[in-house]
């Protein structure tokens, strides 16, 4: 884990997986063959990928029971009172139609209606993410959305992690398939015989599930490109380097292209902290992937004073931001781009992913600078009303005619001045 100065972040930018020529010629190839040929398609390409010979793609109500009876019932209770805990926070976010009337009568306002379906994709094979299940299917559901299908690869046993189907059940999801990959994201975005196409589709995936993503952008909706992940601590010498280190290496054990990165103003917290990482990554089971992470995108960067501090932060703009300084609350009115923001030593960054109610889908690559995790807006869409009155009509053709002509567009000047003839 390197300690740097401020100058050298630049370095930290790490472009997105556009795949090889290869891979996109792959995943153009299936989803060409799933718009032909449908269910056929998805089956022959799961039991080229995953092993898997699919009988029935939608899991059965006896499938969902099998998973709630094999798992614990604490288990249960914890699922069921995070998502309570997550469906609280994104129902706060619920935007409403509005009207306006002017004294002329005219009416302008915007109308809120969610979409008609949404496609969630759920990592799986050989893990289990009942939390992309919450994160991803409780905003549409907030926002109103009526059919929200879910696909999820299944295992080497052709069945779906119990976590899964679990976190699916406890939310009411009816409609999920065993599918995963590009075949599964092409299905949702043109519809199968089994499986019906979708308006947006959402949740992480790997590479193949990324360029299926940005194949069908256009003919649908997708949520993001995510990249790896990242985590950002801002702390200074009141922070424990015990507890950042294990908050950094939360994140470096995603992925070898994960980035964990420390920014201080205290020099001895930046040694111990960078010691404290190298013994906590040993006693690691991912301790590969952390190390590697760790190795290769683990910066502790030291500034000369705290505006520094926070400046970097700013032009990082990280997925994830810690503050763990004397004043975080004091320092929040100061950061400006980062994707959620713990305040505090006890606002550990797994807190975020699992239980306090904030989405964990967040913008990565520094896209935090233009863009927002994913939450109740991106399951709506907003129609811009306008109903003007005669009187508002009479005032204003002259100009907008004008205005059109302007632009050398008669035909718009004379689809308003022809209301005219309504006066003489």
């Amino acid at each position: 884990m390197r300690i740097i100065n401020r100058t050298d972040l630049p370095s930290l930018k790490r472009s997105v997986d556009q795949g090889t020529q290869e891979q996109r010629a792959s995943v153009q190839n299936i989803i060409a063959r799933v718009k032909q040929e449908g269910d056929q398609a998805v089956r022959d390409f799961t039991e080229q990928f995953d092993g898997v010979t699919l009988e029935k793609m939608k899991v059965t109500k006896e499938e969902f029971e099998q998973a709630y009876e094999s798992v614990d019932g604490e288990f249960v209770s914890i699922l069921e009172e995070a998502a309570a805990n997550i469906r609280a926070f994104h129902e706060k976010q619920k935007t409403s139609s509005w009207f306006d009337t002017n004294p002329d009568g005219t009416l302008l306002g915007q109308k809120i209606t969610p979409i008609d379906a949404a496609g969630v994709y759920v990592p799986g094979g050989t893990a289990a993410y009942p939390s992309s299940v919450f994160m991803n299917v409780i905003p549409a559901q907030a926002a109103g959305v009526e059919k929200i299908v879910m696909v999820t690869p299944p295992g080497e046993d052709g069945q779906v992690p119990a976590g899964v189907l679990l976190a699916a059940h406890i939310l009411g999801v009816e409609h999920v398939y065993k599918v995963g990959g590009a075949q599964a994201v092409a299905a949702l975005a043109y519809g199968t015989e089994t499986i019906p196409a979708v308006d947006k589709i959402t949740g992480p995936g790997n590479v193949f599930v990324a360029l299926a993503k940005r194949e069908v952008f256009g003919d649908v909706d997708i949520d993001m490109i995510a990249g790896p992940s990242e985590i950002a601590v801002l702390a200074d010498e009141t922070a424990k380097a015990e507890e950042i280190a294990a908050d950094l290496l939360s994140q470096a054990e995603h992925d070898a292209r994960s980035s964990s990165v420390l920014v201080t103003t205290s020099s001895q917290l930046a040694e111990d902290v960078k010691e404290a990482v190298l013994q906590q990554v040993e006693k690691l089971p991912r301790k590969e992937i952390a190390g590697k992470s760790v190795e290769d995108y683990g910066m502790i960067v030291l500034c000369r004073d705290h505006e520094e501090a926070v400046a970097a932060v700013n032009e990082m703009a990280p997925e994830h931001l810690e503050v763990m300084t004397a004043s975080p609350f004091d320092d929040l009115a100061k950061i400006k781009h980062a994707g959620a923001i713990f305040l505090g030593p006890y606002s550990s960054e797994p807190v975020g992913d699992y239980f306090a109610g904030p989405n964990h889908v967040l913008p990565t690559n520094g896209t935090a600078r233009f863009s927002s995790p994913l939450n109740v807006d991106d399951f709506v869409k907003k129609s811009s009303i306008i109903s003007y009155s005669e009187q508002a009509l009479k005032t204003n053709a002259d100009k907008i005619a004008r205005f059109a002509r302007l632009e050398g567009l008669e035909g718009h000047a004379r689809a308003v001045e022809i209301r005219k003839e309504r006066w003489t």
